[in-house]
């Protein structure tokens, strides 16, 4: 066993997790009894999937994540699939495209709808036979876009390109058939061009997924690991398993050399699985208990001691899965680094926790959000296909920033729109008068000031279905709400038509200023 000091450097030492109010919660959500050690739950900023239970077959709800509250007991599923469905995994760089697997050796993709479910998904986008045994793990390629890779109890491993457009595929574009026992985990690296798997049969392997070839393997017999994942750039494996003493234990690899690991250590006697999520922008590893309520953190670090204990996060209400929210959908003005959504199958309950760094200022963080991994692929699938390999498109969570590219680069800033330079116009003749000058100074605030009214706008855009904002609130279930909705929407539609009122008296005053600059500019 362990003991972890209480106090230590860091600048994360004081993160607490913290748990949502009731009504900030989905309450009423039929969460599956399925014993597979998966995660039953994936979230975008858009949507929370969760695995369920149904009659005749497997299926999965699909909420969006700002209906919480109590969930209707007629709420549609999708449910497509004649077995129990085992992962859900949404597509990286599309928030209305989900993949999912199940016993019945198929897995499926779907378009979920952009407004509220109505009634059941029965028809998938797409549909991919292989397998010939029940699927139990889907990931996505990190970088490039439609290539899937999933894992069936037939050993094997087998990459989809989802760009051809027939709607079933029999033929995957590779097999991956290194294995002698069932697959437990898959990880990617950061650009996605080495997968790590942890194996039943007690292996860690790291495979050229494009070549199809083992390059490193593991076999510790004192560490059985059922979860592998990837740390980023650190070129280090980290694996959660048990030890032959049936403990809870952790490890720590050299991606490059897998004889022996660089750090083993018990946590506990309990035997629920440890569910390992790393934060590869500020280097924070969780390690989540399926089975009890705890989550405990640490500061990942290239040198030795490798891990620092922060702290942990505890709970009397045991977790079925987990689900993670990606870093794009984060509260960043609550200072918000990572949050989970815990399943609580006894309470059919859906709880969000937020782990938050206390902070007084108010401004942006720049060393809580480095750069991220943006909503966009970096390569294409063919592209990924043919050996080109290209680390993920970073965009920065303040608000109004754009993809930028993921090569280590100075970035220049991008030049502010300026209005033309007169005085260096008619060859420079004669400097501007001050009267001139402050005129210019007033049409380049008058411009920089219409260009954040556009960005607001453009921030300001919801998803609509029927003129009804679907991730705002649920719809309105009684009158006295329809007609305090119809009011909102009155006021809100006046303010903008007297925004646009403002904009085009706006657009009128500069542009007879700079006429009558030009013409007194001609006349000298």
């Amino acid at each position: 066993m362990s003991w972890h000091p209480q106090h230590c450097s860091s600048k994360f030492r004081h993160v607490y997790g913290k748990a949502a109010s009731r009504d900030k919660c989905y309450d009423g959500v039929p969460i599956t009894l399925s014993v597979q050690d998966n995660h039953f739950c994936a979230v975008n900023p858009s949507f929370i999937a969760v695995v369920t239970e149904c009659v005749g077959g497997g299926a999965f709800l699909v909420i969006p994540i700002k209906q919480t509250g109590k969930l209707d007991p007629c709420y549609p599923k999708v449910c497509g699939h004649k077995g129990n469905v085992l992962d859900v995994k949404w597509n990286p760089f599309n928030d209305f495209v989900i993949a999912s697997c199940s016993e019945d050796a198929t897995v499926k993709i779907w378009d979920i709808p952009n407004e509220l479910l109505r009634r059941n998904i029965t028809t998938p986008k797409k549909e991919l036979l292989g397998h010939a045994r029940k699927v139990s793990l889907i990931e996505w390629h990190p970088t490039a876009e439609n290539i899937l890779f999933s894992s069936s109890y037939d050993y094997k491993i087998m990459i989809w390109n989802l760009d051809v457009k027939d709607v079933v595929l029999s033929k995957p574009v590779k097999i991956l058939a290194v294995h002698k026992d069932v697959v437990l985990s898959m990880s990617f690296n950061t650009d996605g061009s080495l997968l790590a798997t942890a194996c039943r049969d007690k292996k860690i392997r790291v495979i050229d997924p494009r070549a199809g070839t083992v390059l490193q393997e593991a076999s510790c017999k004192s560490h059985r690991a059922n979860k592998v994942l990837f740390l980023g750039k650190m070129k280090k494996l980290f694996s959660t398993g048990m030890s032959c003493w049936n403990c809870r234990q952790i490890a720590l690899w050299d991606q490059n050399d897998l004889s022996v690991p660089l750090l083993e250590e018990d946590l506990d006697g309990s035997s629920g699985l440890l569910f390992p999520f790393y934060d590869s922008d500020i280097h924070m590893l969780y390690l989540v208990g399926k089975g009890d309520g705890n989550i405990q953190y640490y500061e990942v670090s290239p040198e030795k001691p490798y891990l620092k204990y922060l702290m942990e996060y505890r709970s009397h209400l045991p977790q079925k899965g987990i689900g993670m929210m990606p870093k794009r959908g984060l509260d960043v003005a609550a200072c918000e680094i990572f949050r989970f959504y815990k399943l609580i199958a006894t309470k059919s309950l859906i709880e969000p926790i937020s782990m938050i760094v206390p902070r007084r200022s108010e401004s942006h963080h720049e060393d809580l959000y480095p750069l991220t991994a943006a909503a966009q692929p970096a390569l294409t699938a063919q592209q990924w296909l043919n050996g080109i390999n290209k680390g993920p498109l970073l965009v920065s969570l303040k608000a109004g920033s754009e993809a930028v590219n993921s090569l280590p680069q100075l970035l220049d800033p991008e030049p502010l729109d300026q209005a033309p330079d007169l005085s260096q116009q008619e060859g420079g003749e004669g400097r501007m008068s001050l009267e001139e000058k402050r005129k210019l100074e007033e049409m380049e605030g008058g411009r920089k000031r219409l260009k954040v009214g556009a960005d607001l706008s453009n921030d300001e855009e919801t998803c609509l279905a029927e003129g009804f904002d679907v991730f705002a609130c649920p719809p309105p279930k009684a009158e006295r709400e329809l007609l305090s909705m119809f009011f909102r929407q009155q006021r809100e539609i006046f303010r903008l038509c007297a925004l646009v009122n403002t904009k085009d008296v706006q657009i009128k005053q500069l542009e007879l200023e700079l006429r009558n600059l030009q013409m007194n500019m001609d006349d000298n």
